[in-house]
């Protein structure tokens, strides 16, 4: 037993470097706050959700593809080392001649076994190629920018919507409050009917109404809770969370300003267009290079040492290399033809991208401009509601009016609430709407 000790130590040992040496989790890595305002979870949910993680690996990925774009700037240097041993007149002979062994005595037809150790090292420099290598450099540059814009959609997209899921579970929350009073009014509005049925001043039928009323307000309570907790499910996932419990500042969410420039031209569409249209030139000239001829510099040195033979020499070579396809079945016309129309589609969708998102930044303005009027037009709805509930219920208790009117009147009361709640959701929505389609940040100083 005492044996198994060091061996139960040395396991334990391995097993708590693991953990010490574990990445730290999104929840480690950072703090999570206690109450969410609206910038914090945006700016969690920009480190933390997943899709960040895959876009900033796809710049990473354009990186490398750039830096090995960049090997072309650099010689090629090739070191060999190779032994063997033949008997073969022509590979004999030569090892003889590379190993300064040669005499009058070989015989050409069978000059015997001979060994050769060979040190070989071989530079290449390419000087010139068209401009190919420097076209595909500067592709490879433009493709880096066309991921780095793919990144700002994502931190943009992502921003949004956690701002739109944000507001949706103020109006959750606010929803359940409405719904809690509205299950107040009708069971107090229900106590009265009681009194009243058993005093003989109201009908059945009314009564039932009312209870009706009371559980329907029930099930209207279960099912706004249940979408608060779905609103707070969703928040959790965009800051890439898997649990956790949701608290939110209300007052956070109205910090955004409208965008000072009403356009499009910061939208990383764009940026990205003009990305592609870069790198789609670059490949037309590296097409274009490839009709040019190419020319090298090559140099070499070589080392033979035979143990046989105990003999040895070396050599090298020095020289300039031209390469030029005479003919090549068309396939340097066909690769530029490519490119060129490759471009010229890049062009067209250069202006299909300007039509799209001005159309993009006039819907938003629309939506901004209509959620202000529903704004507006919502918060005199609830005034009025709430003064015809009041009256309503007061006339109801001194059996002025029936039980179904005053049912009407407290699903027109709810109704209004509601409305005015998603016209106040729908107005914050509105504006991070508006900064998105402009391709501002939710919360910056522009």
């Amino acid at each position: 037993m005492q044996s198994l000790l060091p061996v139960a130590g040395i396991i334990l040992f391995v097993y708590l470097a693991q953990l010490m040496a574990a990445p730290p989790t999104i929840e480690a890595a950072q703090e999570i706050p206690k109450i969410w305002t609206a910038e914090q979870a945006v700016a969690f949910a920009i480190a933390g959700n997943p899709d960040s993680t895959i876009a900033g690996k796809r710049i990473e990925e354009a990186q490398a593809a750039a830096m090995m774009a960049h090997v072309t700037d650099y010689p090629l240097i090739n070191v060999t080392a190779e032994y063997g041993q033949t008997n073969t007149p022509m590979y004999s002979f030569g090892n003889i001649l590379n190993q300064g062994a040669f005499s009058n005595s070989i015989n050409f037809n069978d000059p015997g076994r001979t060994d050769n150790l060979q040190l070989r090292a071989m530079v290449q420099y390419r000087i010139y190629n068209g401009g190919q290598d420097r076209a595909e450099v500067e592709a490879s540059a433009a493709r880096v920018d066309a991921s780095q814009t793919d990144l700002v959609a994502v931190h943009q997209l992502l921003g949004f919507e956690v701002v739109k899921t944000f507001h949706a579970i103020i109006q959750a929350e606010k929803m359940v409050d409405v719904r809690n009073e509205e299950l107040s009014a009708i069971t107090t509005a229900l106590d009265v009917g009681r009194a009243r049925y058993e005093s003989g001043s109201l009908l059945r039928q009314d009564l039932l109404n009312l209870e009706l009323q009371q559980a329907r307000a029930i099930e209207n309570l279960i099912q706004s809770r249940h979408a608060l907790e779905l609103g707070k499910r969703s928040f959790l996932n965009l800051l890439g969370l898997q649990q956790g419990n949701v608290q939110i500042d209300p007052a956070s969410g109205s910090a955004q300003k409208l965008p000072d420039n009403i356009d499009f031209k910061k939208r990383h569409e764009l940026q990205k267009v003009a990305s592609m249209s870069q790198a789609a030139e670059a490949e037309l000239r590296k097409a274009e290079g490839s009709k040019k001829p190419t020319l090298d510099v090559i140099a070499g040195y070589q080392v033979d040492s035979g143990f046989i033979e105990e003999e040895s020499g070396d050599s090298w070579m020095a020289g300039i290399r031209m390469n030029y396809a005479l003919f090549d079945g068309q396939k340097a016309a066909s690769q530029i033809a490519m490119a060129r129309l490759k471009l010229q589609e890049i062009q067209g969708l250069k202006l299909k991208t300007e039509l799209a998102l001005n159309l993009e930044v006039q819907q938003a303005l629309l939506d901004y401009k209509q959620a202000e009027e529903r704004l507006s037009v919502t918060d005199k709805m609830v005034d009025v509601a709430e003064e015809v509930g009041r009256l309503g219920r007061a006339r109801f208790k001194e059996g002025v009016i029936l039980a179904s009117e005053l049912i009407e009147l407290e699903m027109r009361l709810t109704d209004a609430k509601a409305r005015q709640l998603t016209a106040k959701a729908g107005y914050q929505v509105a504006i991070a709407n508006l900064r998105r389609s402009t391709g501002l940040a939710q919360f910056s100083d522009n």
